[in-house]
Parts: structure tokens; sequence; C-alpha cells
């Protein structure tokens, strides 16, 4: 087997409550999604799915997804899909850096190499763990009683973790957090993800006017450093993001003792192939992940969820839903959330199948 094409088309997806706000007045109304196939000469089609959270969170941005799979996709020609360690190792020769860009390919030669197995992608990634998947909501930075009246609202549609957008406004954002908490019970979780948004010294500000509640804190600051510097400076349970882009980075903060949970986001990674190998490193080493993915739509949602319920429950801190924050369907098959959880498919590969009527226009097309 080998592959004969890669093509990528583009879908909008608007979401649901209209606009999405997070730190230094950042905001998204329409996610800008790349779906990426990868067919054989056996006729067997692969998809994956990146969707950058606009081009100034992580550095990926939407066109640079195409852009990147036009430059990539001619050297993966005539290369077997399902010697997939092989073939980000050709990848990476081909392609310095822009992991984003490769995530796309990598998911969907693990959903080929599903289909050509008949197994589903969670089994390949090392088997189901548990019955299901459990679920965090973000919620949008807003005032105060706005986010608290939105957590309690989702409370009861099943969910029992909460991100919360921060970064703004310390004093606000103690507010916020305040606020919230006072909504929750005492088994729920609740995680202050200032996604960068503060500065060192107003995070120490914050998680010390804090410190009497039940609180996770993420990604307080934009460096490492400086996230290291407040987490040496509280006891609250820590965790990061967005300086996790690269294995080498991981063992640098396991090293350090710079967190508790890591979150790990597919495309940020590289794919599944290289997700799963932190994954694997988090589970032997003892540290909780939240699995999950800049954004994305079904098929995104589908790989997460494949992810997500191939890892040991006692380390699935928790994962997320994308296809159910935006109002467009990419896909059929995809998970769907049920009293705050999810599952992974049962049928080969990832188990969806595209709606190509909902798809746009082929804006790559390389064979």
């Amino acid at each position: 087997m080998i592959i004969t094409r890669i093509f990528a088309h583009r879908v909008e997806l608007p979401l649901c409550e209209g606009s999405y706000h997070w730190s230094g007045g950042k905001s998204v109304s329409v996610f800008d999604s790349t779906l990426v196939g990868v067919e054989t000469d056996t006729g067997h089609v692969g998809y994956g799915e990146v969707c950058p959270l606009g081009p100034f969170y992580l550095p990926a941005y939407a066109e640079g997804v195409r852009a990147g799979l036009k430059e990539l996709g001619p050297h993966l020609l005539g290369w077997d899909p399902r010697e997939i360690s092989q073939l980000n190792e050709r990848m990476d020769a081909a392609l310095k850096g822009h992991a984003y860009v490769k995530s796309g390919i990598d998911i969907a030669c693990w959903d080929l190499l599903g289909k050509c197995t008949g197994l589903p992608v969670c089994t390949l990634l090392g088997g189901r763990y548990g019955e299901k998947i459990r679920l965090y909501r973000a919620i949008s930075q807003e005032a105060p009683d706005v986010m608290a009246r939105k957590v309690a609202a989702y409370k009861k549609d099943g969910y029992t973790r909460f991100q919360l957008k921060v970064g703004g406004n310390p004093d606000t954002d103690i507010e916020r957090i305040r606020a919230v908490r006072a909504m929750l019970d005492s088994d729920d979780r609740l995680v202050a993800d200032a996604n960068t948004g503060w500065s060192q010294h107003e995070a120490i500000r914050v998680v010390r006017a804090v410190r009497d509640l039940d609180v996770y804190i993420e990604q307080p600051c934009l460096t490492y450093e400086e996230c290291l510097a407040v987490r040496r400076a509280t006891d609250h349970p820590f965790i990061l993001d967005e300086n996790i882009d690269s294995l080498s980075m991981f063992m640098r903060a396991k090293a350090d003792l710079a967190m508790d949970a890591v979150n790990l986001k597919i495309s940020k990674l590289g794919g599944l192939t290289r997700t799963r190998q932190i994954r694997d490193l988090c589970v032997s080493l003892g540290i909780a992940m939240t699995l999950e993915d800049s954004w994305g739509g079904d098929i995104t949602t589908a790989a997460i969820a494949h992810l997500a319920h191939s890892t040991p429950e006692h380390y699935r801190f928790t994962s997320t839903d994308f296809n159910s924050y935006v109002t467009v369907s990419n896909a059929d098959g995809a998970p769907m959330r049920v009293d705050g959880y999810m599952q992974a498919s049962e049928a080969p590969g990832l188990g969806i199948t595209p709606k190509f009527d909902v798809w746009g226009p082929r804006l790559v097309d390389i064979f």
C-alpha cells in the first residue's frame, strides 16, 4: 500500500455561543478548519483535521496548514501510510518544524491503519480503558456573574470539569474564579486557565488571593521560566499547556517539577504519533493529562476520543468534545456528549464518515 494522493478542504465552524474570548482580548466567532485526506493505491482513504485557534494563539494559522501541506505532500507520495513512525521521520526530514501541518496527515494515517486492520484507532493506540471519557467545558472570558451562570447551566448538561478563561485584569479574574467556584460541588474540578495572559507578578497576586479555593492554575504566563516561578509560589495544582510543544520541553518540565498535570494538544505536538509518545511517558511518570487539541469539529473530536480512551483512566484528567461547541458537523459517526462524557467509536479507524456536502472546495490536491 502506498500514498497516491493527499488533499485538503476547508470548512467554517461557527460557534454555538456566537463568540469565544480568552486572554489578551483575543476572540473568535468562526473557526477555519482544514480537513485532510490521504488516499492510497488500494482505494483506502484516511481523514484528519487541523483547526488552529486563530493565528494569535499558538504558532499556527489556518492558511499555514494548507501552505504547509503543499510543501510537504509531494515528499510523501509513494510511501506506505501504515508505517506511521517512519512516515513521521520522513515528514520531519522534508519540513523542519511546523508540527501542526503534519498533524492532519498523521491522524489520517492512523485512520487508514484502522480501516486496513479492521480495528478502532484506540485499540491501535494501546487499548480501550473504561466505558467513557470525562469531559470539561471551556468557559469563555466574560463578566464574573455571566461566567458563573454559564457554569451552572453546563452542570445541568452533566459537566463536572470546567476550564475558566482568565488571564485578564487580575482583580476581575479573582472575582471570576470565586464566582464560579461558588457554583460548583466539592467533587467538581475548576481550572483557571490564563492562556499565558498574566505577567509573573499578576499571576502571583491571583494565586495568593484564591489560596483558600480548590482550583487548578493553568499556564499563567508566556514563558516557561515565569510559569516555573509562579509554580514555586503557589500550592495549587499546576498545569502547563502552551509551553509543552515537544518531547524535550516536556522532559525539561518534568525534571524541574514544573507541573502536576499537562495539557497535550494533538496538533501542537504534530499528530497522534508524537502525542502518544508523551502520553505514554506521562503514564510511566505518573503525570495526569488533559487530552485534546487546539480546536476542531467532528474529526478532531474523534481523534481526541481515541487518544483519551486508550489512556489509563487514572491519568486522564479530562478531555473535550469540540464538536458540541460549533454549529456545523463535518462528519458522521463522531462521538457525541452524553451527561458530560463521550466514547470513542468501536468502528474501524476513527469511525467517521465525511460529510462532503458540508466541506468547502478542494484547496490542496497533490498526486
